[in-house]
C-alpha cells in the first residue's frame, strides 16, 4: 500500500490492487498491470546495473510506443528524472535539450540513432543512451538495446520520496523550451486529478486511498488520441492509470482520425482525449463524411485539453456521437489543470475563482474587473530546471504563499468566475487595443470555407501591429474573397479583431500534439 505521493508508488499499489487487469493495449503489445509493472521493473533494475540512479534525467525521445510508458515508470521506479523530447527537433534543439535537462539518460527510437550519435558529445552529463527497436533497421551503434535492458532480473526497492520530481518540457513555440520541474505529489493532484476523474470516491486524500480508487473504480477505456511526450496526454493517461483504468495506445506516427475511431470501435474505448479543434476537427469531419460506419455507443466522453476547445465542435460532436458528454479543459505546464472551461461570450473560456486559483496582476492578487494573469497555488511546480531568472519571473510569493503565474490572460468578475482571453505572450497590440490571438482563431474556424487558423500580428506604423489570419482551406472548397471571410466575422467579433488580412497557406504548421507555432504564424504575417 501507497506511503507517500510517489507515482511508482501509487502505480505499484494499483498493480497489486488490480494484477489481471488490462492496463495497457497497443499495436504492439497488450499487458495487465502486473505484466506492466513487472516490465517496469526489469527497465529499472537494467537501467540500475548501467550506473543510472535518483536524480538522473532521463529524456523520453520517442513516438507512442510501451516503451515511452515503461520508461516514464521506470525511472519513477529509480528516483530518476523521466522529461518528454518532442520529436520533431533537429540536431540544435536536441543539443540545448538534453544539456539544459544535464540529462543522464536518453531513451531514443532506433531511427533516431544517427542523430542521437551526432549530439551526444555535446550533452556531458550523458551515461547512456538506450535504442528501442522500431523495425526502421538503422544502425544503433552506441546505444545499449533496450530489450537488453527490459530482460534484466527485477531489482529494487530504489529509494524515493515525494521531494522527486518529473521535468515536463514546453514546446518552445515562443522561445526556447523550459523545464518545469513538478514534484511527484503536485503533478498527481494538479495534473492527475488527485486520482478522483471518474471515479465515485472522488480525489484520494492520503495515499493508501489508492488501494481503493483502484479497486472500486468504473471499468473503463481512456484512448489519449495526442502523442505522449505532450503533456495534455500524459496527465490524461496518469489520471486514468491511477483509477485501474485500462489505456488505449496509438502507435500511429501522423494523426488519422479514421484510424483512431476504427481503434476507438475495436476496443471499446469509454473515453477519448485530444487537443483542441486541431484534432476535434478531422474526428468531426471524418464522422460527417462515413455516416453510421463506426458504433461509438460505448463512448461516454469526448474531452479535450491543452488547447482551445470551440463551441461549433462541441456542438457537432454531441450531435455525431449522443452518447458522449463534451468537456473541454484548460490548463498549463506551469500550474496543472485550471478547470473545465464553460462557455464564454468574451474570451476562449470561463472557469471558477477560488483560493488557489485567482488572477494576478502586477505582483498581487486582482481585484473584479481586473485582467492580469491566471496564476495558482497550492500544489505547483517548483520552478524551472536551469533557470532562475524565468523561476523568478513565473513563481511568485504573494501574501505568504507561492503562486504559479501562467501566459493565460484572464479577468475576475463579479461572478467569481475567472474570463480567460488567450496568452499574452502571443497579444497583439493593435491600436492600443488587446487581441487574443485564440479568440479571432476559433472564430475564422468556423467559417465553412476555413479548415485551420491562427493569428499574428504584422507590424504597422499606424496602429502598432495590424492583425492577421494564417488559414487553410477546407478540402473541396473555394478560397473565398476576404470580404466573405470579414463579412461572417462581423457578427462574432469587435471590428479592432478582425483580420486585416488573410495568408492562405496549404497548412496551418502546427506541433505533433495540435499546439500553433507562434513564431511560424509571425513570420507568415510579415508577408501579407
Amino acid at each position: 500500500m501507497a506511503s507517500q505521493f510517489h507515482l511508482a508508488d501509487l502505480f505499484e499499489t494499483v498493480a497489486r490492487t488490480v494484477p489481471d487487469r488490462i492496463a495497457l493495449i497497443g499495436d504492439s503489445a497488450r499487458y495487465s498491470f502486473a505484466e506492466l509493472n513487472e516490465r517496469c521493473d526489469r527497465l529499472a533494475a537494467g537501467m540500475a546495473a548501467q550506473g543510472v540512479g535518483r536524480g538522473d534525467a532521463v529524456g523520453l525521445y520517442l513516438y507512442n510506443s510501451p516503451a515511452y510508458l515503461e520508461a516514464f515508470i521506470a525511472a519513477c521506479k529509480l528516483g530518476a528524472v523521466p522529461y518528454n523530447v518532442n520529436y520533431r527537433y533537429r540536431a540544435d534543439e536536441l543539443r540545448y535539450l538534453f544539456a539544459n535537462a544535464d540529462s543522464a539518460v536518453i531513451v531514443h527510437g532506433a531511427e533516431f540513432s544517427p542523430i542521437v550519435r551526432e549530439v551526444r558529445a555535446d550533452v556531458p552529463t550523458l551515461k547512456l543512451t538506450v535504442a528501442v527497436d522500431d523495425g526502421s533497421g538503422e544502425d544503433t551503434t552506441g546505444s545499449v538495446n533496450y530489450n537488453g535492458l527490459i530482460a534484466h532480473e527485477p531489482g529494487g526497492p530504489w529509494e524515493r520520496s515525494d521531494a522527486d520530481y518529473l521535468l515536463c518540457y514546453t514546446g518552445g513555440t515562443t522561445g526556447m523550451p523550459k523545464g518545469v520541474m513538478w514534484p511527484h505529489k503536485a503533478f498527481f493532484f494538479a495534473c492527475a486529478g488527485g486520482a478522483g476523474f471518474s471515479n465515485p470516491r472522488g480525489p484520494a486524500k492520503v495515499p493508501a486511498d489508492i488501494e481503493s480508487r483502484a479497486r472500486d473504480g468504473y471499468p473503463l477505456k481512456l484512448f489519449p488520441l495526442a502523442p505522449l511526450m505532450h503533456m495534455a496526454a500524459m496527465w490524461a493517461l496518469w489520471g486514468a492509470l491511477l483509477n485501474g483504468v485500462t489505456i488505449i495506445l496509438d502507435e500511429g506516427r501522423v494523426f488519422d482520425a479514421e484510424r483512431m475511431l476504427d481503434t476507438a470501435e475495436r476496443e471499446g474505448a469509454n473515453m477519448i482525449q485530444f487537443v483542441g479543434d486541431a484534432m476535434a476537427t478531422p474526428l468531426r469531419d471524418a464522422l460527417r463524411a462515413n455516416p453510421g460506419r463506426w458504433n461509438l455507443a460505448h463512448v461516454v466522453n469526448l474531452g479535450s485539453g491543452g488547447a482551445v476547445f470551440s463551441q461549433h465542435l462541441k456542438d457537432d460532436l454531441k450531435q455525431l456521437v449522443p452518447s458522449a458528454g463534451i468537456a473541454g479543459g484548460r490548463g498549463e505546464r506551469e500550474s496543472g489543470l485550471s478547470g473545465m472551461t464553460k462557455n464564454s461570450k468574451y474570451g476562449v473560456g470561463r472557469f471558477p475563482a477560488n483560493e488557489f486559483q485567482q488572477v494576478v496582476v502586477d505582483g498581487r492578487i486582482g481585484n473584479v474587473g481586473e485582467t492580469g494573469f491566471v496564476a495558482r497555488t497550492g500544489n505547483t511546480p517548483i520552478g524551472y530546471y536551469n533557470d532562475p531568472v524565468k523561476t523568478a519571473e513565473t513563481f511568485v510569493p504573494i501574501d505568504g504563499k507561492l503562486w504559479a503565474v501562467s501566459g493565460d490572460a484572464g479577468r475576475l468578475d463579479d461572478d467569481g468566475k475567472i474570463t480567460v482571453f488567450g496568452r499574452g505572450s502571443t497579444c497583439i497590440n493593435t491600436g492600443g487595443e488587446k487581441v487574443f490571438p485564440e479568440e479571432v482563431e476559433e472564430a475564422l474556424r468556423t467559417h465553412p470555407a476555413i479548415f485551420d487558423a491562427v493569428v499574428a500580428g504584422q507590424p504597422d506604423e499606424r496602429w502598432g501591429e495590424r492583425v492577421i489570419g494564417i488559414v487553410s482551406p477546407r478540402a473541396g472548397s473555394a478560397q473565398p474573397a476576404y470580404e466573405n471571410v470579414k463579412a461572417h466575422l462581423a457578427d462574432r467579433l469587435a471590428g479592432y479583431k478582425l483580420p486585416k488580412a488573410l495568408v492562405w497557406v496549404d497548412e496551418v504548421k502546427r506541433s505533433p500534439a495540435g499546439k500553433q507555432d507562434y513564431r511560424w504564424a509571425k513570420d507568415m504575417a510579415a508577408q501579407a
